[in-house]
C-alpha cells in the first residue's frame, strides 16, 4: 500500500458510532465485561505491569502509527504482549527450576542462556504481537509479512518469513490461543453508550476525541500517573511495599481506567456537568465518586497540569 493509499485509508477509517445499540446489548455486554474485568484482576500475576514499561508502550503506539493501524490495535498489542512475557518468562523459570531440583545441579548457565535469548527475540515477539492484534482488528488493516521483514531488517535482523509465523505461533501457544482480551479502549466506548443512553449532556463523539488522547497517555505516563495515584489514596509520600503490592489490582482495573479517562475528558471539555456525569459513572460501575476523583486529579496533574475536579466540586 503506497504511502497516499494509507492516508487516505486512515482518513476514510470510520469513528464509532454511538446511539444504535438496543438498551439490552448495552446492558449485556456491560456485565460481560465487568465480569472479565473482575476474573483478570482475581487472576493477576505477581509481575504485572512489568512489560507495560514506557519505552514499550512507545514503540508500540510508533509502529502501529507507522503502519497506519487503528487505535483499538494498539491497546491489544500491549496486552497480548504483557501477557505472553509473563507467561513465558514463567514457563521458562519453572523449567529450569524443575531440571535443577532433578539433576541437582546449578541452573546459572542455563538461566543466563535463556534469558539473552528472550532479549534476543524481544523486537520480534513485540512486532508479532502488532501483527496478531492487527489480524484482530478485522475490519481496518492487517500488516502482512513483507512490511514486518522491511521494518526488522532496517533494524539489522535477519529474520525470515518462517521466523514471522513461528513467533506468532509461539505467543498464541503459550496463551493457549486466548488473545482477543478486552483493552480499556472497550470499557471507555461502552461507558460513553451507556452515558449517551443515559442522556449525558456531553457530546459524546467529542469526549471520545479527548478519551483517546488521555488513554494514550495513561499508558504512556502509567507508572508516575499511578504512582501520584497511590501516595493521594494512602495520604503518604512514601508507600510501604505491602502497599505497593496490594495496588497492583488498581493499576490493572480496567474499568477504573476506564472511568477515571472519561471523567477527566469531561472535565476538560466542560466543568460545569462534571459531577453529574461522575455520578452517572459511580451508578453504572460501582466506583466511589472519590475513587473517580482522585484518579481524574492524577491524570490531570501529568496533562494539563493546573486545575482539578477537586477544585471545581462545588460547581
Amino acid at each position: 500500500m503506497t504511502s497516499v493509499a494509507q492516508a487516505a485509508f486512515r482518513f476514510c477509517t470510520p469513528e464509532p458510532v454511538f446511539g444504535v445499540v438496543a438498551p439490552e446489548i448495552i446492558e449485556d455486554t456491560l456485565i460481560y465485561l465487568a465480569t472479565e474485568n473482575e476474573q483478570y484482576l482475581n487472576e493477576l500475576s505477581d509481575q504485572a505491569g512489568c512489560f507495560k514499561e514506557t519505552q514499550i508502550v512507545e514503540f508500540v503506539f510508533l509502529l502501529c502509527e507507522k503502519w497506519f493501524l487503528d487505535q483499538s490495535v494498539r491497546y491489544q498489542a500491549v496486552e497480548i504482549f504483557e501477557r505472553f512475557m509473563i507467561k513465558h518468562v514463567e514457563e521458562i523459570y519453572d523449567s529450569i527450576r524443575a531440571s535443577r531440583i532433578n539433576s541437582e545441579q546449578g541452573d546459572g548457565n542455563t538461566w543466563s542462556a535463556l534469558k539473552a535469548q528472550i532479549c534476543d527475540t524481544f523486537v520480534l515477539r513485540v512486532v508479532s504481537c502488532i501483527q496478531l492484534a492487527s489480524k484482530l482488528s478485522f475490519h481496518y488493516n492487517i500488516i502482512n509479512n513483507n512490511t514486518v521483514l522491511k521494518f526488522l531488517q532496517s533494524l539489522n535482523y535477519s529474520y525470515t518469513k518462517q521466523d514471522l509465523m513461528e513467533s506468532e505461533l509461539a505467543i498464541l501457544k503459550v496463551l493457549c490461543f486466548q488473545i482477543n482480551v478486552p483493552t480499556p479502549l472497550a470499557y471507555v466506548e461502552l461507558l460513553l453508550e451507556v452515558l449517551g443512553h443515559n442522556g449525558c449532556l456531553l457530546p459524546v463523539k467529542q469526549l471520545h476525541k479527548i478519551c483517546m488522547l488521555l488513554l494514550d497517555l495513561t499508558y504512556l505516563t502509567r507508572n508516575i500517573i499511578y504512582d501520584t495515584l497511590l501516595k493521594t489514596s494512602i495520604e503518604n509520600s512514601t508507600p510501604s511495599e505491602l502497599q505497593i503490592a496490594k495496588f497492583l489490582s488498581v493499576k490493572e482495573d480496567f474499568m477504573l481506567l476506564a472511568v477515571g479517562v472519561i471523567s477527566t475528558s469531561a472535565f476538560i471539555l466542560n466543568p460545569e456537568y462534571w459531577n453529574e456525569l461522575v455520578e452517572h459513572l459511580n451508578s453504572i460501575t460501582g466506583i466511589t465518586t472519590q475513587s473517580i476523583l482522585e484518579f481524574s486529579c492524577a491524570i490531570l496533574k501529568h496533562s494539563i497540569g493546573t486545575a482539578t475536579p477537586r477544585k471545581n466540586k462545588g460547581t
